[in-house]
Formats: C-alpha cells, sequence, structure tokens
C-alpha cells in the first residue's frame, strides 16, 4: 500500500498545477523534518498569480516553530492581505491570531 505522500506524488504526475496537491505535499515533507523543501514548495504557492492563502499561514508557522520569527511576521502580515484580496476573512483572522501570539513573544532569532 502506497503511502499518502507517494500518492500525492503520484497525483501530482498528472496534475503538476494543482494548488491543493502542491499544498498537502508541502505538508507531507514538513511532517516528515523537510522544512527547506517544504517552504520552497509553499513560497511558490505564495507568489504565484493567484496566491494560495493556507501557503501562507502554514509558512509562518513553520518559521515562528524554527525561531525565524520575523521571517514568519512578513508571510503572516502578506498572507493577511492576499487572504483579504481574495475574500477569505477566516483565513484572515487564523493568520492575525498567530500574528500576535508572535508579537508577544519577542524577537527571537535563531
Amino acid at each position: 500500500m502506497s503511502s499518502r505522500r507517494e500518492k500525492i506524488e503520484a497525483m501530482l504526475q498528472d496534475e503538476p498545477q494543482d494548488d491543493f496537491l502542491r499544498y498537502s505535499l508541502a505538508m507531507e515533507q514538513a511532517s516528515a523534518g523537510e522544512q527547506e523543501p517544504a517552504l520552497e514548495l509553499l513560497e511558490q504557492l505564495t507568489t504565484q498569480s493567484s496566491p494560495y492563502v493556507p501557503a501562507f499561514f502554514r509558512s509562518g508557522q513553520i518559521l515562528a516553530e524554527a525561531g525565524q520569527t520575523a521571517a514568519a511576521r512578513t508571510f503572516l502580515r502578506d498572507g493577511i492581505d492576499e487572504a483579504r484580496n481574495q475574500g477569505d476573512m477566516h483565513a484572515a483572522a487564523e493568520m492575525s491570531e498567530l500574528l500576535a501570539e508572535l508579537g508577544q513573544g519577542g524577537d527571537v532569532e535563531l
């Protein structure tokens, strides 16, 4: 039986530009401790012509977990703006909440 990641990778062979599949692969990479490739894929999703809003939030989370607070804040602020542009107030609120939490923790850079 194939792993979830293998299934996602197989589906991406047929639909390489599917945002949800690309996001799902990034989530699998992050879960496996592969933060760099996950962040690269997430960044691609945030910089395409129609940015994929959940990628901003997950990027912010990964960077915050790694102690890269300033970078996390940048992704979250950009994500909040994009979520509002796309009318996704729920996502904007979630990112605002994480941004506020990071503000309380100070500027710790590793």
